[in-house]
């Protein structure tokens, strides 16, 4: 897993499946909210706003559009259902430090990119079972059949 680009800075999503090139994503696309996180944080869980929210607007990005047609396509019919109001928010909140936080929040928003620019898997092509697959599972069948038939009252003298 590639590291994030440092908290603050452009975001840069690595090539791979739907990205051949990658993407770079300016600083000024990104808007990052802090505030204080429920949960672990000792003396200083009341004081300090570890929690980051890290908003993307895909639709207006300029890095978005320069990917190619097809891949855009996909990029924002993946992203859709994450959507809120035309905007991704992805919210970290799991670690003390802000800067974690917010390197966690870079991190969950490339693994989203690019899970939705992936294309979709190659579709399954149907075979037909093979001659000796098919004698082995009535052989199967039969030998069960037998076990079950064998269960039935014994025959003989009726004392």
């Amino acid at each position: 897993m590639a590291r994030p680009s440092p908290p603050g800075g452009d975001l840069t999503v690595p090539p791979g499946p739907g990205l051949p090139q990658g993407m770079v994503i300016p600083a000024g696309e990104l808007l990052e909210r802090f505030s204080r996180a429920s949960g672990p944080g000792g003396q200083g869980v009341n004081t300090t706003d570890s929690r980051v929210q890290l908003l993307f607007r895909p639709p207006a990005s300029i890095a978005v559009a320069e990917l190619p047609e097809a891949a855009r396509d996909r990029l924002l019919r993946g992203l859709e259902p994450h959507l809120a109001g035309g905007q991704l928010v992805i919210v970290a909140s799991e670690h003390r430090a802000q800067r974690q936080n917010r390197l966690a929040a870079r991190q969950r928003l490339i693994d989203l990119l690019r899970s939705a620019a992936a294309p979709p898997p190659p579709q399954r092509r149907a075979t037909r079972p093979t001659r000796g697959s098919q004698r082995r599972r009535l052989e199967g069948k039969r030998q069960r059949s037998q076990i079950k038939a064998a269960r039935g009252r014994v025959a003989g003298d009726d004392t």
